[in-house]
């Protein structure tokens, strides 16, 4: 798993994944900045909803991936994604939902 974390390419899979299963919007190209050993990777795609982020940390073994949305969407098997690009051997997704006051 730790050389997943450290792999742009690998992360921007799981990203074109997300995107497609949620049908997101894409707006500019997506940003990825590598940091030198032993730390991870950062990337973020902005989207006409908000945006799609993530932080690896391969020397901890953890990555903060942030799907930020203004539009409801029914929630893809998050730990499913994970696991299969990450290679992930535990997974917690909080689902927090955005009330807008009128």
């Amino acid at each position: 798993m730790p050389e997943r974390l450290k792999d742009a390419r690998g992360l921007a899979a799981l990203f074109e994944e997300i995107i497609v299963l949620l049908e997101l919007k894409v707006v500019g190209q997506p940003q990825w900045h590598v940091f030198p050993e032993p730390g991870g990777v950062t990337g973020l795609t902005l989207l006409a909803e908000s945006h799609l982020t993530i932080h690896t940390f391969p020397e901890h073994g953890f990555a903060a991936l942030n799907v930020y949305c203004c539009r409801p969407r029914l929630c893809p098997d998050f730990e499913d994604l994970v696991v299969r690009h990450l290679g992930a051997v535990s997974c917690r997704v909080r689902e927090l939902r955005r009330r807008v006051e009128t």
